[in-house]
């Protein structure tokens, strides 16, 4: 049996990931870059990097693709387009880069360490009304709250 960090060590040998400080350097010097936040839109409007086109990862596949609900003509239109995923941490955008390397995406990079990384580099965040975020909500925000009954059993 696989767990999570097994499908995300496969997947990483495929993909290519950007740190926080890689992405800073690149945002202002790469015109038509799109960021893509694959978190839930409630995380999204909690906290992003401004410019962010959010595409939750469950409907990311559709979401590529012209003739579907979720279709974003940004994504079905532009294989070619340089694409920085982004989540919370860096593992769900390891495997949704991989899914979209799949589908023909040829410039996808992973933000590593994700939104989490991207507030330890210090880099301005804007909530779901662009208002920039403050640095104790995302203190708060980014501290691991797992209930016992998310634990591992002993």
């Amino acid at each position: 049996m696989k767990h999570y960090t097994d499908l995300i060590a496969e997947c990483l040998s495929e993909v290519n990931e950007l740190f926080p400080w890689d992405l800073a350097e690149k945002l202002p010097t790469t015109p038509g870059l799109l960021l893509l936040d694959v978190r839930e839109p409630y995380e999204f409007d909690a906290m992003h990097i401004d410019g962010a086109l959010n595409v939750p990862r469950g409907v990311l596949e559709s979401a590529c693709e012209w003739d579907y609900d979720e279709t974003v003509p940004e994504l079905a239109a532009d294989r070619e387009r340089e694409i920085v995923v982004i989540c919370r941490s860096g593992y769900r955008s390891v495997l949704a880069a991989h899914t979209m390397q799949r589908m023909g995406f040829k410039h996808v990079y992973s933000l590593k360490t994700g939104m989490r990384g991207w507030f330890e580099y210090e880099q301005p965040m804007v909530d779901g009304n662009d208002t920039a975020v403050d640095e104790e909500l995302a203190e708060d925000y980014f501290t691991t709250k797992l209930r016992p009954e998310q634990r591992k059993p002993a």
